[in-house]
């Protein structure tokens, strides 16, 4: 994979020295138009062709009664983005952000995973490529979201499958589950993980056994990134399961992403300290579809902005440092 460029980061931090503001004023602001030149390899970032890109799929395990909607809010949520009536439509419209929705075989939902894999290991592999085709067209900057009812069970269970502890520590309310779905939702999780115990040294096969067609397909987008360096922001609570495999699997896998925010399904906050990562905006947001990716990008913009605009101290005849 390649690494960072630090002589992209040195160059950054040369002009940001010569700006006009105290020395680290801008905070992370600073540091996100670093990563950006970290991770393009270029001493000048940009950001001229994100996108957001969103992942649908359907679970086996959604049968169980672990989601407050059946899982045909799918379809017409794909239907819903395809007319430009979502959320993240408008977040995205806001920003002039260019908006792609991969969908992943709906009709044929994984397997139950409390009874059997979600996917035997051509169709994990197959649609882990599948994903790696999301950055075609030359884009600069990738934003990873999803749909899919049941997707925060099977995401739970990558978690539980990964880093052990309860079933419920992983577990929230998702779409928002009453009490008795919540119990449903941590008796899959708990079985899931039980069954597939044999499995779950080898990351792959956590995302095989017990994760769903976007997970495979989000993970894929996140390591075909790296390799073409486009920086990478994650959405919440479902989108860093794929991450949390990419690390899981080689502990620097996942360097070039950034947390686009910390969800209000309550375990994303333990998810991001195990990913080691920050998130730029804590909204209370539990939507998933990108949104808060999707938000971050008005932060990584408005961090650009101010480093390829801003005057230094010999172009507006400033007095700098004493």
């Amino acid at each position: 994979m390649p690494a960072a460029s630090e002589a992209a980061v040195t160059a950054v931090r040369e002009r940001q020295a010569r700006l006009t503001k105290p020395e680290g004023s801008l905070g992370r602001l600073e540091e996100i138009v670093a990563f950006l030149a970290a991770w393009q390899d270029k001493p000048q970032p940009q950001m001229e062709r994100p996108l957001v890109a969103i992942f649908a799929a359907n679970h086996g395990v959604a049968a169980r009664g672990v989601s407050a909607y059946p899982p045909s809010v799918t379809r017409a949520m794909m239907e819903n983005f395809g007319n430009g009536g979502a959320a993240v439509n408008q977040i995205c419209a806001s920003f002039g952000t260019g908006l792609k929705i991969f969908e992943l075989a709906l009709d044929l939902p994984t397997e139950d995973i409390t009874q059997k894999p979600a996917m035997d290991e051509a169709a994990a592999a197959a649609t882990f490529a599948f994903g790696m085709e999301a950055i075609a067209g030359g884009i600069d900057l990738l934003c990873l979201g999803e749909m899919g009812i049941g997707n925060t069970t099977v995401a739970a269970a990558v978690y539980h499958g990964l880093y052990g502890g309860k079933p419920e520590d992983w577990v929230g309310q998702g779409t928002g589950v009453d009490a008795e779905g919540l119990r449903r939702k941590i008796d899959a999780v708990g079985t899931a993980v039980a069954l597939h115990k044999d499995n779950l040294t080898d990351p792959l096969q956590v995302m095989r056994c017990l994760g769903g067609r976007e997970i495979a397909a989000m993970a894929g987008a996140i390591l075909a990134a790296r390799i073409e360096h486009i920086p990478v922001i994650l959405d919440g609570y479902v989108a860093c399961a794929s991450a949390a495999i990419l690390q899981a699997l080689h502990p620097g896998a996942i360097d070039h992403c950034l947390a686009g925010h910390v969800s209000a399904e309550k375990p994303h906050a333990n998810v991001l300290a195990r990913l080691g990562k920050a998130p730029l905006l804590d909204l209370g947001l539990r939507l998933g579809e990108g949104s808060g990716a999707a938000l971050a990008i008005g932060i990584v913009k408005a961090a650009l902005a101010c480093h390829d605009g801003m005057a230094t101290f010999d172009e507006a005849k400033v007095p700098g440092q004493v």
